[in-house]
């Protein structure tokens, strides 16, 4: 985890992603105000588009998920791009980041209640109350993978190599998983050991979840992010294949679970 947001510090600036096609919105997150991201869809049948949140990494809503935000608008979808941590609070550095993500990761209340918000307020504006989906990277996946062991009634949930441990993991005959799961995860992935993998299956499993998880072959660490290879660690780097392929499997399980009969 912090790996991952230890090379995106360094990019963040050199992101290929311009958010200029949504709006800046604010919104309650029960007393907290919240900004995030809207990106309306691009197409005709705009009010009737599939709603799609998207989870930051762990420095905060920037122009990276505001991107994939005005991508996802591209493609008919209506995006929201949510905040986790509050107006105005953007980690600087390593330790304010990790400060910051460790209070939702340590307390999966907390972060279902912010991530609740932002699903009250993104239906609300949208007028939608079927067809959404969640995703995120990194920080933000772990994330993804907390609205849906919420129980949240929302149709799928995907995490881009995030982490997939959590401190209230979903249990038989406690908790029900209503969304379709997709976990895209790197093959080469030395931040998210083989057990963390394992544990969650066996999770997934015994509460009978609808699951899929994703390898991809020589995929390190961030591997939807470009820039990388250029910090110095060798734990992460982009792979433009497994970005494209992944992004292109993420397209395809929303046309699934958006239009089952």
């Amino acid at each position: 985890m912090k790996y991952c947001a230890f090379f995106l510090l360094f990019i963040l600036t050199a992101m290929s992603f311009k958010a200029n096609a949504g709006e800046t919105v604010t919104y309650d997150g029960g007393g907290a105000t919240l900004e995030g991201y809207w990106a309306e869809s691009e197409c005709e049948n705009g009010r009737d588009a599939p709603l799609i949140l998207i989870a930051h990494q762990w420095l905060g809503l920037t122009d990276y998920e505001k991107g994939r935000a005005d991508m996802l608008a591209e493609k008919c979808y209506t995006a929201f791009a949510l905040d986790m941590y509050g107006q105005g609070v953007r980690p600087a550095n390593f330790e304010e980041a990790g400060a910051e993500s460790s209070k939702y990761k340590e307390n999966p209340q907390l972060a279902r209640n912010r991530l609740s918000a932002a699903l009250n307020y993104a239906t609300s504006r949208h007028g939608a109350d079927d067809k959404i989906a969640i995703i995120g990277y990194c920080f933000g996946g772990t994330m993804a993978l907390e609205l849906a062991r919420h129980g949240a009634d929302i149709d799928g949930a995907v995490s881009f190599h995030g982490n997939l441990a959590t401190n209230r993991p979903a249990q038989p005959g406690r908790d029900q998983i209503n969304a379709s799961i997709l976990v895209h995860h790197g093959d080469a992935d030395t931040l998210v050991p083989p057990e963390e993998v394992n544990t969650f299956m066996q999770e997934m499993e015994a509460i009978d979840a609808d699951w899929t998880f994703l390898r991809y072959a020589d995929a390190k660490h961030s591997f939807t992010e470009k820039g990388a290879d250029d910090n110095g660690l060798d734990v992460t780097a982009y792979n433009e294949r497994a970005d494209k392929q992944s992004w292109a499997f993420t397209m395809a399980f929303f046309d699934e679970i958006f239009n089952e009969d």
